[in-house]
């Protein structure tokens, strides 16, 4: 008789906001889009997707986390999953047992401390729902997580598509920075975000054009001049 068990894998919903409207200094003005996705191993690309846009002050950043916590929510209601990822890097510590009392020994800024005990009881209300409705734990694992990863690209993919409605609207270019160590390829009604980061090849966020944006801009990558590492798209609507 076989004693190999088999392993069950590990269904991962993970949540990050990504890419922002930059100025003419290339410095962050507005956070574009939040996602949710279900990734399944071998955690390359999303299985199931929530995003949305939420053009957030940039300097109000950790206030999407909140949002990025109730999508994940939604999403583990609409697909399950057995863990959430969040992008806050505390050590992979469980949202619902965390408090202030903690943080003295979280090697963070005073600045992300503020800012974490401000969100902490909304994010601990959220994780409390969902550790008794569906029995998981959300964890503040950041991004030593790759599902929180595919996440970033997914939510830099439809960043690109709000980006290109707002340029459209507004009879206006803009510059959208995109997340860390990627790049954006387009096919056909499909936006493609994938990561250049070693090891991570093979690792891709990607989004829908149901409303045909893309048709109506011209998109021109340029290197971030003061942010190394970073890649932008000149996003300028065509004029008909």
């Amino acid at each position: 008789m076989s004693i190999i068990k088999k392993v069950k894998p590990l269904n991962i919903i993970a949540a990050d906001s990504s890419a922002a409207i930059l100025n003419e200094k290339f410095e962050p003005v507005y956070i574009v889009a939040t996602a949710a996705v279900l990734v399944k191993p071998p955690y390359r690309e999303p299985s199931e997707c929530l995003a949305e846009p939420v053009f957030a002050d940039a300097e109000e950043s950790h206030e999407v986390v909140v949002r990025e916590a109730e999508l994940c929510k939604q999403l583990v209601a609409k697909v399950g999953a057995d863990v959430v990822h969040l992008d806050i890097s505390l050590g992979a510590i469980s949202l619902e047992q965390l408090s202030p009392i903690q943080f003295s020994n979280l090697k963070i800024s005073s600045k992300a401390k503020s800012n974490l005990i401000k969100i902490l009881p909304r994010l601990r209300k959220i994780a409390g729902e969902i550790i008794q409705k569906y029995s998981i734990e959300t964890l503040a694992i950041g991004k030593d997580s790759i599902p929180v990863r595919v996440a970033e690209l997914t939510a830099g993919a439809n960043a690109i598509i709000y980006a290109s409605e707002k340029a459209v609207t507004e009879k206006s270019p803009l510059m959208l920075g995109l997340p860390l160590k990627c790049q954006a390829k387009f096919k056909e009604n499909m936006v493609y975000v994938n990561s250049l980061m070693a090891a991570e090849h093979d690792v891709r966020g990607y989004a829908i054009d149901n409303r045909e944006a893309l048709k109506k801009v011209n998109i021109v990558e340029i290197l971030n001049p003061v942010a190394r590492g970073f890649r932008t798209l000149k996003i300028t609507p065509i004029r008909i």
